[in-house]
This record gives C-alpha cells, sequence and structure tokens, in this order.
C-alpha cells in the first residue's frame, strides 16, 4: 500500500475555533487518496517546535528529526502553504530549509539523496493572486531535494483580491478546484506506485 503524507504549513496552530483554510484543502486532497486506497497521515508544522537550520536534527527541543521520519516513510509528500505577501508561509520556507539537509545526506553506493523515488505536489490558498509563484518556488526546493514532481501535482484555491472570504469559509469546495484536487492525488500516486515497483537507476558507474 502507498503511504501519502499532507505537511500543513498554516501559520495557525491547531484550534477548533479558528479553522484553517490550508487544513480544509489537504483534507480533500487526503479524501481523494483515500478513495484511491492510499494510506494518509498529516502534520501540522505549527504546532511542533522546528528550530530554524539546515541538518536533519538541531539539537535539544528540535522536532523535526520526528518528521523527517515521517518523510522516510511516506511516498509521497504534499506540502500545503497560505499564500502571505504573495509567497509561501514562513512556516513552507523553514520545512523547505530543514529539507537542505537531504543534500548532503546521498548514499555514496548509489548517488542518491534519500528522497529519490518520492513523489511531492503542493496545496495553496489564499485571498491573493499568486499561486502559481508559490508552486513555481515550492515545486523547485522540492525537486532540488530530490522529490519528484508528476504532471498537475498542484491544486489551489485564491480568493479576490482584498477580499475577506477564505477557502474554509466557502459552502462548497468550487469545481475547478475539486478537479485539480482530483488530478493532483491520482497522479502522484500512480507515479508513486511506478517508482516503488521501479526504482531509479543508480547515478554511479
Amino acid at each position: 500500500m502507498l503511504q501519502a503524507l499532507t505537511l500543513n504549513c498554516t501559520l495557525k496552530r491547531s484550534d477548533p475555533a479558528s479553522p484553517s483554510s490550508t487544513a480544509r484543502l489537504l483534507g480533500e486532497v487526503e479524501a481523494e487518496w483515500r478513495r484511491l486506497g492510499v494510506a494518509v497521515e498529516s502534520i501540522r508544522a505549527a504546532d511542533l517546535n522546528l528550530l530554524p537550520g539546515v541538518s536533519s536534527d538541531e539539537g535539544e527541543g528540535d522536532e523535526w528529526p520526528a518528521v523527517r521520519r515521517r518523510i522516510m516513510d511516506a511516498d509521497i509528500l504534499v506540502i500545503g502553504t497560505p499564500i502571505w505577501l504573495g509567497q509561501p508561509s514562513s512556516i513552507c520556507k523553514r520545512v523547505l530549509e530543514r529539507m537542505d539537509a537531504f543534500i548532503s545526506e546521498v548514499d555514496e553506493a548509489t548517488g542518491y539523496m534519500p528522497t529519490y523515488g518520492k513523489v511531492a505536489g503542493v496545496a495553496v490558498v489564499g485571498n491573493e493572486d499568486g499561486a502559481h509563484h508559490v508552486c513555481a518556488e515550492v515545486f523547485q526546493a522540492l525537486v532540488d531535494v530530490g522529490f519528484t514532481v508528476p504532471a498537475s501535482a498542484s491544486t489551489y484555491w485564491v480568493g479576490e483580491a482584498m477580499g475577506s472570504t477564505n477557502y474554509v469559509d466557502l459552502e462548497r469546495t468550487p469545481e475547478k478546484t475539486a478537479g485539480t484536487t482530483r488530478t493532483l492525488a491520482r497522479l502522484t500516486a500512480h507515479l508513486a506506485g511506478l517508482l516503488k515497483a521501479s526504482a531509479y537507476p543508480s547515478t554511479k558507474g
């Protein structure tokens, strides 16, 4: 069975009284995966103490090592982030910075980073334009640290410029967003299945 992980980079800590638009969109991705028989886990980064740095363990109190283990256990990773000032959230950037450690963890026998063969996607919400820009930033970082990105591996929703409606407040999911969410789930699962069955060849020799 394929294992998927969503990493929610909202700025909000878990609070039933203050629901997260990012959590709603990631929940819809997770529901699509479950229909495909994919096992799903989720992490909300704001609930954790992820210390600044670019190593896999920044010492006492750092909760990144546990997150890293769950990333390593997963076949698919989707990062969800809101848009703030046209950028991925600061928490999303912290997560990507911590993944920089993968570059220095190449297996000498194969030439692989530990993330080779893992598939990635991105989910973005916001009340301004910029979803494509945010997806591009996150995708580039994920590819740099060894993930494989399939076609159409993003889903997003952006509201009216200067508007006050958040994704979590919508009565129903817009069909365009629902369609891109279905596509993201299906294509990440498809590619992860292929890579699990047939790994990349060694870069050595």
